[in-house]
């Protein structure tokens, strides 16, 4: 199976000058395959948000290579990550991040018209179909302070999916919702997941919901366990 996002050998430092170097991650060698759905698992100050923002082109490596879609991506310019980012990777946080002055459904074509200034027919026949696919036909044009937290966080997932992109990362996607909904939300996902051909990394301290995964990889103190340790 192809490869959608690949690590070698990646360190991350901090500091330096006047303050003491921190190194955050240690030589992380990780993939990711093409419409896999894993879960990434570990305690605070593991190193978890570091690695996700690496892999998601935020932050640089201090050492090691990202690969994302078979293209070289640790010494890219910022517009080159940039524009990279637009087109491979989707993001769905914690909290929803909608912009409260926009429906639903103009949240969910924000990625569009980031990446090409434009929003076509298509685009809206696409947005509209995920929002249905979603639950949501009927409040796409509601503003988000008009939906339930599930809603909004359904609302940010068809907006990380809009590109249709390779890999949605999500940080802790259903931190912020109660265990019922959160179920549902996660449920979601899966089933997107299998529909769409999009690989899934999902940043959880739910050991259920992780074991609903693929695949779990745990990261203690800036390094990956081996499988079946944790």
């Amino acid at each position: 199976m192809a490869e959608v996002l690949r690590l070698q050998g990646v360190r991350k430092r901090y500091g330096g000058g006047a303050s003491p170097v921190v190194e955050v991650l240690h030589g992380i060698d990780l993939a990711l395959a093409a419409g896999e759905f894993v879960a990434l698992v570990g305690p605070s100050g593991s190193g978890k948000s570091t690695l996700l923002n690496i892999m998601g082109l935020l932050e640089t490596p201090t050492d090691g290579e990202v690969w994302l879609a078979g293209e070289p991506v640790h010494a890219a310019s910022d517009a080159a990550r940039t524009a990279l980012r637009n087109r491979y990777l989707g993001f769905v946080f914690q909290f929803h991040h909608l912009l409260p002055a926009f429906s639903a459904e103009e949240n969910v074509l924000m990625p569009v018209l980031a990446g090409r200034g434009r929003i076509t027919a298509d685009d809206r026949q696409r947005a509209r179909a995920l929002l249905a696919r979603t639950g949501l036909a009927d409040h796409a044009h509601k503003r988000p302070v008009q939906l339930s937290g599930g809603q909004q966080q359904r609302v940010a997932i068809v907006r990380a999916l809009m590109n249709r992109p390779r890999l949605v990362l999500a940080d802790e996607p259903t931190g912020n919702l109660d265990t019922q909904t959160a179920q549902e939300v996660f449920g979601l996902l899966r089933e997107l997941n299998r529909e769409e051909g999009t690989a899934f990394l999902i940043v959880t301290h739910d050991p259920g919901l992780a074991a609903r995964c693929d695949r779990r990889i745990d990261l203690r103190d800036g390094r990956l366990l081996p499988a079946g340790s944790a």
